[in-house]
């Protein structure tokens, strides 16, 4: 039999709602959004659906011992829970994981200390007697609370002042995508329209202050109309078109929803000081689209800091791709070593490697006793005269190999520092909103350790969502076909970009690399010192906040040109569909043709390049007359490339 950690106190249904074993939050509230609109259903509502975790939703009413008993692995949020077994409380809190989530006043039996005090004529004792206390227990044991002003969370702090102890944060009535969309549109509709009229909520509950609203208008001369039985969207339509909205609730309103939707509809607000939130930083006096990017924002709030409580960490893939990388000396073993360190499995996908490298990539997927490392081999005919479009397509094969929840890219010759690693899981439990996909940073290396590229953009496509429409390949407008119907592409890719799996558009992607910071950048290049030193600050500074990788491409000079002679060349012209002669005027490295290029040759120009120049972009012959400026970083190299 099951040995329950529950007490045997509370009451019990004959059929008891239980907790599904495939989810991951238990959400408890009196009503939801689909059995009743309000508020606090709103927020509850906006929250689940933001999401990354599976939500079950429990009604308050249908929480029993053998509820909880189903789902005490589980973690559990309160939001309004007045019609829950309050006798339930001690065994909750001595056996669940939990936040909770107040709208209101949840130790007051009237749920309002003006209430209180209106029908009792006497103020709210509450606090002190057993309920009062109950409740107070109820909150003290939870991982965090959640409150909707900073009056309510003073309030409950100068009752209960040991809830000072307890993590707690002021969250204010959250929004879903489809509102900030309708209230963007309807900005952009009205935004001509002379604006007439006032608005006052019509209802017959105590809290929502209709009877003083009406006299308000009435006495100030404000023709009015009362939003009574409207449906949501014409609410939003006449607050769009509204002179303004007036609401004078004659108690604690912790943070009234309509409140928010007026103003960021441009309506102007006569409020009085029981909104609770009116004074507040996000919302008092400052424009309107502030006001809206702190709610936009208020969902990944809640959701990192639960995370934290659950110690949840969404799952990471990681992948590669290979083609014969000892014969190329790429530092491929180190990069898959580096991922390993931070990615819950590494899929690498191998293109027929010839040099040994697919061989020792199944011994170090045999020597792995995790099973996390996951190698496979898709063969394909380097000979193909567009074989360079093969190199996004490995990419896309290799992603549809990923499990996990998130996916980290790199090349065979890129590695993440093992002071990111917990930078990379960080940013995967707080990946930002509105994105699929975002840019991290790249030291670039010129030569060895001591020159980082400046002449490069400093970002690459790095992180996403797992999600089935993000592919790697061509973008939609630079795509082309040859006469034999092969694909190949226009300047401007190297093939491998984040793209629509069907319709080929481009990811869009979030990124820290602004224009002001590119227009330094520039200046830098062009010899400005001053320009240079604040954005050599600005980088060493970055590459501490936000994780990144080290680029290995030019980190070897000798290496590289022999590559440069041997492969991209041919690379570029089979992608492009260019045919270049082995000239003189073609070959942007030396003054004659590759034919005529010998070891000592490249081993003599790779010195040069090294110390001569801080990088070169090779559309152009190389010229020493031009020296490049360089960048220089406060960070050691990854510790797994000094490893034998």
């Amino acid at each position: 039999m099951f040995n329950s950690p529950f007490s045997e106190s509370g009451s019990s249904q004959s059929e008891p709602t239980l907790v599904p074993n495939d989810c991951e939050v238990v959400v408890v509230a009196d009503l939801f959004a689909e059995q009743y609109v309000g508020g606090a259903e709103l927020t509850t509502e906006a929250l689940i659906e933001s999401s990354k975790l599976k939500v079950f939703k429990l009604n308050s009413r249908d929480v029993t011992i053998e509820t909880l008993e189903s789902g005490h692995q589980k973690f559990w949020i309160f939001g309004n829970f007045s019609q829950m077994d309050v006798q339930l409380i001690p065994s909750i809190v001595a056996n669940l994981n939990y936040s909770i989530l107040e709208y209101d006043y949840k130790f007051c039996k009237y749920r309002s200390v003006e209430k209180h005090q209106a029908n009792e004529k006497s103020p709210c004792d509450c606090h002190e007697n057993v309920h009062g206390k109950l409740v107070s227990a109820f909150f003290y044991g939870a991982k965090s609370l959640w409150f909707m002003s900073e009056q309510q969370q003073k309030l409950y702090f100068d009752r209960f002042p040991f809830l000072r102890e307890r993590e707690s944060w002021v969250l204010s009535s959250v929004f879903n995508d489809q509102f900030f969309l309708a209230v963007k549109m309807l900005r952009e509709k009205y935004k001509d329209h002379n604006r007439s009229g006032w608005l006052v909520v019509g209802s017959s509950s105590w809290i929502k202050g209709t009877e003083a609203a009406v006299k308000w208008c009435q006495e100030n001369g404000k023709e009015f109309k009362l939003m009574q039985g409207w449906p949501y969207g014409k609410v939003l339509e006449e607050m769009a078109q509204a002179e303004g909205f007036v609401y004078l609730p004659p108690g604690g309103d912790t943070c009234p929803r309509t409140v928010i939707e007026a103003k960021l509809l441009g309506c102007e607000l006569h409020l009085n000081e029981n909104v609770q939130h009116k004074n507040e930083e996000w919302f008092a006096d400052v424009p309107m689209l502030d006001t809206e990017a702190y709610l936009y924002a208020a969902r990944d709030r809640f959701w990192a800091s639960i995370h934290n409580s659950m110690n949840y960490s969404p799952t990471l893939s990681g992948y590669t791709t290979t083609l014969d990388c000892i014969k190329h000396q790429y530092p491929w073993k180190q990069a898959i070593k580096s991922m390993l360190n931070f990615c819950d499995e590494v899929v690498v996908l191998d293109g027929g490697s010839t040099d040994g490298t697919w061989e020792e990539l199944q011994a170090m997927s045999e020597a792995d006793e995790t099973g996390r490392l996951v190698v496979a081999q898709n063969s394909r005919d380097w000979n193909h005269p567009r074989f360079a479009v093969f190199d996004g397509d490995q990419k896309a094969e290799a992603r549809k190999l990923c499990t996990g929840e998130y996916c980290w890219q790199m090349d065979a010759d890129e590695i993440v520092h093992e002071d990111d690693y917990t930078n990379v899981r960080n940013m995967v439990k707080n990946f930002p909103r509105g994105v699929d996909l975002i840019s991290l940073p790249v030291i670039e290396y010129w030569g060895g350790p001591g020159k980082v590229r400046l002449d490069v953009n400093p970002w690459k496509w790095r992180l996403s969502k797992n999600l089935p429409h993000i592919t790697h390949g061509i973008p939609n407008e630079l795509r082309k076909e040859d006469s034999d119907g092969n694909l190949y592409a226009a300047p401007g890719t190297d093939g491998c970009d984040y793209v629509h799996a069907e319709t080929f558009e481009r990811i869009n992607h979030g990124t820290f690399y602004t224009q002001e910071v590119h227009n330094v950048r520039m200046t830098a290049l062009s010899g400005n010192q001053e320009a240079k030193e604040n954005y050599n600050q600005w980088f060493n500074s970055l590459i501490t906040q936000l994780p990144g990788v080290h680029h290995y491409s030019w980190f070897n000079m000798e290496r590289k040109i022999k590559t440069y002679k041997n492969y991209w060349q041919k690379h570029w012209e089979s992608l492009y569909d260019i045919t270049q002669e082995d000239t003189a005027e073609n070959n942007m490295f030396f003054q004659k043709p590759w034919s005529e290029v010998t070891d000592e040759d490249i081993s003599t120009l790779a010195a040069r390049l090294t110390d001569e120049l801080g990088g070169w972009v090779f559309h152009a012959p190389v010229d020493f007359s031009k020296p490049t400026p360089h960048l220089s970083v406060d960070r050691d190299e990854p510790a797994v490339m000094k490893e034998e």
